[in-house]
C-alpha cells in the first residue's frame, strides 16, 4: 500500500525542495513537488510537521510552508542571527534556536511566540524535545548542556562539558539521550544520569538519528552511515551511502521495516530499506533523487506519523529520585522519566554543593 510521503531538503542555494516519493513500486522514485525560494541566503535548518514545513536560515528568518494548501505560510521574525536548529512538538508547538542564544516556543496554531528564552551565553547549536512536550535539552558555545522546563520557561538543570557540543537527541523511550561533540557520541542514561558510553567516529559527526531506541545512525564529514547499538556500545553496521560527505540524516518506519534516507552535499537525496534486526545487515537501497543544488539540511514529511503528547508532567519534582517517584505514579513513566534524567545530569555542577533538594 503506497504511503503518502514526501522528503524536504534545504540547501546553500537558499532554496528548500520537495519531492514527493511514489512507495508501492519496487524501486521508489521520487518526483519533484516544490521548490520553495523564500530566504535570501543557505538554508541551515529544517523540520516538518502534519500540515506544515519550516526552514531556518543564515537571513536570521523561519519560513513556513503550508503542505496541505501548498502555499507560503509566511515568516517568524524574531531570531537575530543564522537559525540553527529547529523542532516541532506534535502538531501544536515548534521551537527554534539561533546564534543569538535564544530558543523560542512558538505556537502552531496562530504563529506567536508564546516564550522566547535566553538559553546560552554563546550560540544554540542544537536542541531536543523530550516526548512529553514538558522539557528541552540544549547545548551550545558556552559548553554547557541545559534542561528547560517549557511550562514556566525556566531552566531546570545546567550541567558544564568541556566542549562545545552541536548535537543533542533525545531517544524516542525517553530512558536516554547522546550528546555529539566533533566526533563522539556521548551516551547517557536516565538512571544514572551519566555518561555510560563513548563511541568514537572516524570523521566528525554532522547528523545522527535514533532509528529505534537503542539503534543510532551517525553520519559525518565521509561518504558512509554507520549504526550504533547503544546498549552494547559498539558499531553494528556501516556502508557507504554517498561519494561525498553526507549532511544529513532522517528515518521513519514503513509496514515492517524502517527507511533511512541520507542527504549529500554532491545534491544526492537517497532511500535505504532497514529491517532492525538483532543481526543487521547493510540496508539497500530503495531510491534516489539528484536535487543538483548543494544540500544542507534533510527531513521527512509524513502525516501518519505525528506524535501524540504524554498528558501529564511531573510538575514539582526537584530532584531526579523525586520525579521518578512522581512519574511511578502515572502510566507515562518512560517519557517524563526522561526528564528526570536531564535535570539529574545537571545536578553535580550546580552552584550550590547542598543546591537541589
Amino acid at each position: 500500500m503506497a504511503s503518502v510521503l514526501e522528503l524536504i531538503a534545504g540547501s546553500y542555494e537558499q532554496i528548500t525542495f520537495g519531492y514527493r516519493v511514489k512507495t508501492d513500486e519496487k524501486e521508489w522514485t521520487a518526483m519533484a513537488n516544490f521548490t520553495h525560494h523564500a530566504h535570501t541566503a543557505s538554508i541551515s535548518a529544517v523540520a516538518a510537521s502534519e500540515r506544515f514545513v519550516v526552514t531556518g536560515s543564515k537571513d536570521e528568518t523561519i519560513q513556513l510552508y503550508d503542505m496541505k494548501k501548498r502555499v507560503e505560510h509566511g515568516a517568524l521574525l524574531h531570531h537575530d542571527g543564522t537559525i540553527t536548529c529547529l523542532e516541532f512538538y506534535g502538531t501544536s508547538h515548534l521551537l527554534s534556536g539561533g546564534e543569538d542564544g535564544i530558543i523560542c516556543v512558538w505556537s502552531t496554531k496562530k504563529w506567536e511566540c508564546l516564550k522566547s528564552i535566553k538559553a546560552h551565553k554563546g550560540h544554540v547549536t542544537s536542541l531536543s524535545v523530550h516526548p512529553s512536550g514538558k522539557l528541552a535539552l540544549t547545548v551550545g558555545t558556552d559548553k554547557t548542556l541545559r534542561t528547560w522546563n517549557l511550562t514556566n520557561g525556566r531552566s531546570a538543570f545546567i550541567k558544564n562539558i568541556k566542549q562545545n557540543a552541536h548535537i543533542v537527541r533525545w531517544s524516542p523511550d525517553g530512558d536516554k539521550y547522546v550528546v555529539v561533540v566533533d566526533d563522539k557520541v556521548n551516551i547517557y542514561n536516565l538512571e544514572t544520569a551519566s555518561v555510560t558510553g563513548t563511541m568514537k567516529n572516524p570523521k566528525r559527526i554532522s547528523s545522527v538519528k535514533f532509528l529505534n531506541n537503542s539503534i543510532l545512525a551517525v553520519a559525518g564529514d565521509d561518504e558512509h552511515v554507520r549504526l550504533c547499538d547503544l546498549g552494547k556500545e559498539k558499531w553494528v553496521c556501516e556502508f557507504k551511502a554517498h561519494e561525498t560527505r553526507v549532511k544529513a540524516v532522517d528515518s521513519f518506519f514503513m509496514e515492517n521495516y524502517c527507511v533511512m534516507v541520507t542527504a549529500s552535499n554532491d545534491g544526492l537525496m537517497k532511500m535505504w530499506k532497514l529491517h532492525l534486526k538483532e543481526d543487521l545487515e547493510s540496508p539497500t537501497l530503495l531510491g534516489e533523487v539528484n536535487t543538483t543544488a548543494r544540500l544542507t539540511c534533510l527531513a521527512v514529511w509524513k502525516p501518519s506519523s505525528v506524535q501524540q503528547p504524554a498528558k501529564k508532567p511531573a510538575a514539582h519534582a526537584t530532584t531526579s529520585g523525586e520525579l521518578a517517584q512522581e512519574l511511578s505514579k502515572t502510566k507515562r513513566v518512560r517519557i517524563a522519566t526522561e526528564e528526570v534524567v536531564l535535570e539529574d545530569e545537571s545536578k553535580p555542577k550546580k552552584k550550590k554543593k547542598d543546591g537541589g533538594k
